[in-house]
């Protein structure tokens, strides 16, 4: 199946580093964010990614056109450096595709722009660039198939610290406590879309989402 991820925003909510570079690049331990991302979709078997690019795209696609396994796998060098006998491998059997979708475009745009490389497709997999998780995927589309939905995604219990505050008609307050512990749940950002959701995208293109800033 394959993956849909939305590297395009701005990354506002990371200034610090998005000056400088895209949120996908933002190392987590060793490595940028999208390459963990990425290989948690590998490890349930979607090897066949597309990159929706915006802001900063071009160094997305020259961290992976530059990608070297040697930096991060175990391996044999031998013949005064002439012969290099790679032990593991990440992304050798992945499959790449990057796509320029916009500096402000909202991701219902972003969609449409990639939609091209979707035809033929019964489902695909979809994802902001830095949305890990520890989501039991298999689970999760097989609930997905067996409702018959157009389209689903993980919603969870927000881990912020801020309080929200339920008040009566007349503003008094009625009650007051932590976001996590209410019942509210948050957008989860994986999603799994059936072929229908890629066409349907038309009316949502100019609703889903405002530009990408996050």
């Amino acid at each position: 199946m394959k993956v849909v991820l939305f590297c395009g925003g701005l990354g506002t909510r990371l200034r610090e580093h998005s000056d400088v570079i895209p949120k996908p690049l933002v190392n987590v331990g060793r490595r940028p964010i999208i390459w963990h991302l990425m290989r948690y979709y590998a490890h349930f078997g979607h090897r066949d990614f597309i990159l929706a690019l915006g802001y900063r795209g071009e160094m997305i696609r020259e961290y992976f056109l530059h990608y070297n396994e040697c930096l991060s796998n175990d391996f044999t060098l031998s013949e005064g450096g002439k012969r290099v006998e790679l032990h593991n491998q990440d992304i050798q059997d992945w499959r790449i595709t990057f796509v320029d979708t916009g500096m402000h475009s909202n991701i219902g745009q972003r969609l449409m722009k990639v939609r091209h490389h979707l035809e033929g497709e019964e489902a695909f997999l979809a994802n902001y660039s830095d949305g890990l998780s520890d989501l039991p995927l298999d689970d999760m589309l097989t609930d997905f198939r067996a409702k018959g939905a157009v389209a689903s995604f993980a919603s969870v219990r927000s881990s912020q610290s801020f309080h929200l505050v339920n008040a009566s008609p007349d503003g008094r307050v009625e009650r007051i406590g932590p976001m996590r512990d209410d019942s509210v749940m948050i957008n989860g950002a994986t999603s799994r879309c059936g072929a229908r959701s890629s066409t349907t995208s038309t009316r949502a293109r100019n609703s889903w989402s405002s530009p990408s800033v996050a």
